[in-house]
């Protein structure tokens, strides 16, 4: 053991008391302490941010929300061995100890409910569409349908939270602030997300639709969504007030930055960086937003394959062409948000108006990015935040049925940006009621949208109120047999 000797003392620059280590570690405790103030991402376990962690097959995402949650037995998951017990009570072992909502929980019977609609088979796997989707039917072969989705949640807000961000619960990040976050901007005239909302043809009521599904939690705020709008100014407050010239707007942010950034000294305060960065954005988009959403220079054929409501704004249609424009100018992230799917009764009807929305300008946009060679970097996705009940909700008539909120199964689609295309991917049983093979988890889900991306879900983390979050929380699988 050794021991001090006073006969052979250790050099000065090793003779420290207690009190001057302190005093001149310091420096060094004060910076780290500085460093995770200003950036957090760099304490947390994931890669420096705006870098995919490897070669990604997506440079973009178009994801396509039909918020209510759309009918997989009416649109993609064929079923034609319920005609023969449409009426007959739904078995019990089928249904099991779920968790059914408020609506149907105090039913008498389970009516078994057949689809009105006929199916045929399409494309070189002859897979399974509706008479409901005649266009989406004829690019089948670009499509991976995944029929085996399946999620906890059995309303519409926690279902769509959860799906959009990884939880049911409020407050976390949406997919597209953690994709801006990962990977940053290709534009630095345009935000890295935009989000794009449309109403349905059905008439529903409202279903919420909060900001908070395009925010950023407790990501920087520079991450959030930018939601335009279909008249006016396409972002609130783009256009200079009367009396107010580019010189003169110019100026004024100049002065005002000023003041943040000595602001941003006293504080150190990262969020007071953020908000400069986003006043240079507003300045860029004043001039940058305009040419965007002007469509006078797109040709007549490509509003005839949109389809006559592509000359309306604030359509689906017209939401789809103004996201191929964002795609063409490299936005990392779009979002279209679809509303009025909640068919709980009249779903012949009203499903047949929302299919009639968004069947010819979804699959327009695909032909189109495909057409311009943009789909096989731009991801695609189609779909809701559950699907609906086998059994009918309430009365069954002879023509005319409601379906009920299930989250055992139901059917998404994809395309381009790395999956295998004209594949079908998980089945459910006879009933279209649970899943029998394959199943995926909302966070398998994201766990392979990420990876089209470039981005290890594992590794994509923020640390916040004293742990690391991911999209995925901490779980979540690739689907590797839908990759290309």
């Amino acid at each position: 053991m050794n021991r001090y000797d006073p006969r052979h003392p250790p050099p000065a620059d090793l003779q420290f008391t207690r009190r001057q280590f302190f005093s001149r570690s310091a420096t060094g405790i004060g910076a780290a302490a500085l460093a995770s103030l200003v950036q957090p991402s760099l304490w947390s376990a994931g890669a420096v941010p705006g870098r995919p962690h490897f070669a990604p097959r997506a440079k973009r995402v178009i994801y396509l929300f039909m918020h209510g949650g759309p009918s997989q037995l009416d649109l993609f998951d064929h079923k034609p061995g319920l005609q023969a017990l449409h009426g007959q009570d739904l078995p019990p072992s089928v249904r099991g100890n779920q968790r059914l909502t408020g609506m149907t929980s105090g039913q008498k019977a389970f009516p078994v409910t057949s689809s009105i609609f006929k199916f045929a088979r399409h494309g070189a796997n002859g897979t399974w569409v509706s008479e409901l989707l005649p266009h989406t039917a004829r690019i089948v072969d670009d499509l991976c349908l995944i029929r085996s989705l399946h999620t906890e949640a059995i309303n519409h807000d926690p279902a769509v939270t959860y799906l959009q961000t990884g939880h049911q619960q409020p407050g976390r990040p949406s997919f597209g602030a953690w994709a801006s976050y990962g990977l940053g901007s290709e534009n630095k005239n345009l935000p890295a997300f935009v989000v794009l909302i449309s109403r349905g043809s059905a008439a529903r009521p409202a279903d919420p639709l909060y900001a908070r599904l395009w925010g950023s939690g407790f990501l920087p705020s520079n991450h959030q969504g930018v939601s335009f709008r279909s008249s006016g100014d396409p972002v609130l407050f783009l256009s200079n007030p009367a009396g107010i010239d580019s010189a003169t707007r110019r100026d004024q942010l100049d002065t005002i930055g000023a003041l943040n950034r000595f602001q941003s000294e006293r504080q150190i305060d990262p969020e007071i960086e953020t908000r400069i960065a986003q006043y240079e954005m507003a300045y860029r988009m004043q001039a940058s937003v305009p040419n965007l959403t002007d469509l006078s220079d797109e040709k007549p054929a490509t509003f005839e394959t949109y389809g006559p409501q592509s000359r309306v704004p604030g359509t689906f249609a017209a939401n789809c062409l103004l996201a191929r424009r964002l795609a063409e100018r490299d936005v990392r992230f779009i979002q279209l948000y679809h509303r009025g799917w909640d068919q709980h009764y009249n779903l012949p009807s009203d499903l047949r108006l929302q299919a009639e929305d968004i069947d010819q300008p979804a699959a327009a946009l695909v032909r189109d990015l495909k057409q311009r060679g943009l789909l096989d970097e731009t991801l695609v996705i189609w779909g809701g935040e559950f699907g609906r009940t086998t059994y009918s909700q309430g009365k069954l008539e002879a023509a005319n049925y409601g379906r009920d909120h299930h989250g055992r199964c139901f059917t998404m689609w994809l395309a381009g940006g790395g999956v295998k295309p004209g594949t079908v991917y998980g089945e459910t049983d006879d009933f279209s009621y649970n899943v029998v093979r394959d199943p995926v988890h909302v966070h398998d889900f994201n766990a392979t949208l990420l990876h089209l991306l470039g981005l290890d879900h594992t590794r994509l983390t923020y640390r916040a109120q004293g742990r690391d979050f991911r999209l995925t929380d901490v779980h979540g699988e690739v689907i590797k047999g839908i990759l290309a």
